[in-house]
């Protein structure tokens, strides 16, 4: 039995909500969020994309690229709602959905050809469904094994259908440029290039153990790819086990105040995602991946469970502060886990007593969620930012 999966990929799918939503957008230069110039923009239209605008940018920047672009708060409960709209209808055409994200999921078509007819067309009915539902467009990449469909569906955006067949894995590999492989970030691929490699067929020049030595772990996966080799299905999600946060650097650092300032923001993000989902969690873990992949993960038991966004900051904080930073890194980001439904952590919560930090934690969810995450900024990141 051929096996097939899907990648469906919610186009622009924060600016395109705020255009279904205001059809006066349509059109336009969008940029959602970035209410101040310190702040950055969540998600791009298709048309401010044409002046290099992009998701995760300065506002500051955004502006001097298009200085004509239309900002919009965003509006994350709306989003959300949309997105379990676009997971309720993928449910129906599978059992084994894997949502990856707020706007982009995973589906195994393996052995539905009798209930949907040839997995092509079973995309196409899926992108249908999702149009006619949401009034979005998607796009959807279909392929053997889960790396390609990801990089199908971005082939032929937006509201694009990619299929790459079995019989033409080998030869779209052979020519596909190695930093298009999901994982092969700035640094790897200047090395890749140092050593000839620009496309993934170009990996298979060298064995597993040679790339294994120049890549760690990472090196026999990376050679695998290059092969059409992915062994990970779909796994559809249960409950929240956990929430996490994590940012990819455009610029690997070795500044502790950089790292801190984003350990911050990530907990404000993981503290607000446990109050919205109404539990507590015991573990706060730090993940730190080092300018050559290498990754490290250090975690903290706190004394009873918690939900504040100071307490999980001040317990990533202080993982920080004891571990070695032996070159520069590329990646951080803070989890919470272990839900439980202790009492407030209370130790790490000075100088706010525990109350009122819940109660000021929820009044900033609130503005946020009415207004934009530049609504409220936390003194310590203005302060870093200056």
């Amino acid at each position: 039995m051929q096996t097939w999966i899907m990648h469906i990929d919610m186009d622009a799918f924060f600016a395109s909500v705020e255009i279904l939503d205001n059809p006066e957008l349509a059109g336009l230069p969008v940029a959602v969020g970035g209410q101040s110039d310190r702040g950055v923009v969540s998600a791009a239209s298709y048309e401010i994309r044409k002046y290099g605008v992009r998701s995760a940018m300065s506002v500051v920047k955004a502006r001097k690229l298009c200085p004509q672009a239309v900002f919009v708060r965003p509006r994350f409960r709306r989003y959300s709602e949309i997105s379990r709209m676009v997971m309720n209808i993928l449910g129906r055409f599978s059992p084994l959905v894997e949502q990856a994200s707020i706007d982009e999921a995973y589906l195994d078509a393996t052995g539905l050809e009798h209930l949907f007819g040839p997995a092509p067309g079973m995309a196409r009915s899926i992108k249908e469904a999702v149009r006619a539902e949401t009034g979005l467009t998607c796009s959807v990449g279909l392929a053997p094994v889960r790396f390609l469909a990801k990089i199908a569906s971005d082939l032929d955006k937006p509201d694009g259908l990619s299929v790459i067949e079995p019989e033409r894995v080998r030869e779209f590999l052979r020519t596909l440029p190695v930093g298009k492989i999901p994982g092969v970030g700035g640094r790897t691929l200047d090395m890749l290039r140092g050593l000839g490699v620009r496309e993934a067929g170009d990996m298979l020049r060298f064995g597993p153990e040679f790339w294994e030595a120049r890549l760690g772990k990472w090196g026999p996966i990376l050679w695998e790819r290059a092969q059409g080799i992915d062994p990970r299905g779909v796994e559809p999600g249960g409950e929240a086990k956990s929430s996490g946060a994590e940012n990819t650097f455009e610029e690997d650092t070795l500044d502790r105040d950089v790292l801190r300032r984003w350990l911050l923001i990530q907990s404000e993000r993981v503290g607000a995602d446990l109050r919205r989902m109404g539990v507590r969690a015991r573990t706060v873990t730090v993940k730190i991946k080092y300018a050559d992949f290498r990754q490290i993960t250090r975690s903290r038991t706190l004394p009873s469970s918690t939900d504040q966004t100071l307490a999980i900051y001040r317990a990533a904080r202080d993982i920080l502060a004891g571990v070695d930073l032996p070159m520069r890194v590329r990646l951080i980001g803070v989890t919470a886990s272990h839900f439980g439904d202790g009492p407030t952590q209370l130790s790490l919560l000075e100088p706010a007593p525990p109350r009122r930090q819940s109660a000021l934690d929820r009044a900033v969810d609130q503005v946020r969620e009415k207004f934009g995450r530049d609504a409220v900024r936390r003194g310590d990141v203005l302060e870093m930012e200056k």
